[in-house]
């Protein structure tokens, strides 16, 4: 059965990923890098230190990672205080789940923008632990955060859901071990060969429930 469910942030909870692409891309074009056609792909799921090393040296922004990532990171922090990008359904799936399950967060964001949009959305209180991937040392598609959020929970990953967007997310999921379910993103999608290693494919957070959730426990 099923002990708790592990929600990420960016892509599934909150609709941030164009406005990181907006804010990396400007940040790429002021200090002298060139965008790649696939960066935000291979960006996504990254940890903070993972896409600042990324931008400064393969993307050549004329500035030290540390540098890089506190530029975009001020720059996000000041887009989500004007607005939360909340995606449609997502507050009330966290809601529909945290009433049956504890539930853990696996973010690639910093810290202090996963309280941010936390705080901002009142979700704060619906989850037992949240985690960033700078908190452990290897970002997605690692494992290390879900095991992590696992083992704070108190539950063997492999009797947690865990809802992903993403092609790196989904794989650091499914190899901690998890149950995983997709919610992928049209503007940014996954492939199907990502998508089929997923036991629930959905197109909308509208339809996860406690009865998706229960039955896919039950295989």
């Amino acid at each position: 059965m099923i002990e708790a469910v592990v929600f990420d942030l960016d892509g599934v909870i909150v609709d941030s990923e164009p406005v990181w692409e907006q804010v990396r891309r400007q940040v790429v074009a002021e200090y002298g890098g060139t965008w790649a056609a696939d960066a935000q792909r291979r960006i996504m799921g990254m940890s903070t230190g993972e896409w600042a090393r990324y931008l400064s040296q393969d993307l050549g922004v004329g500035l030290p990672p540390e540098r890089v990532a506190a530029v975009v990171v001020d720059r996000m922090r000041d887009r989500y205080a004007e607005h939360v990008p909340l995606l449609p359904g997502a507050v009330e799936a966290v809601r529909r789940t945290a009433a049956h399950w504890p539930l853990g967060l696996a973010s690639s964001s910093p810290p202090a923008l996963i309280q941010t949009v936390l705080e901002h959305a009142d979700l704060r209180r619906y989850f037992a632990a949240t985690l960033s991937t700078e908190q452990v040392e290897r970002g997605k598609p690692a494992p290390d955060v879900y095991l992590a959020v696992a083992a704070l929970l108190g539950h063997p990953a492999d009797r947690c859901a865990a809802v992903e967007d993403s092609t790196n997310g989904l794989r650091s999921a499914v190899a901690a071990g998890c149950h995983v379910i997709a919610v992928p993103r049209p503007e940014y999608p996954v492939g199907s060969a990502v998508l089929s290693t997923a036991e629930l494919v959905l197109t909308s957070l509208a339809d996860l429930d406690v009865r998706t959730v229960s039955e896919l426990a039950a295989g």
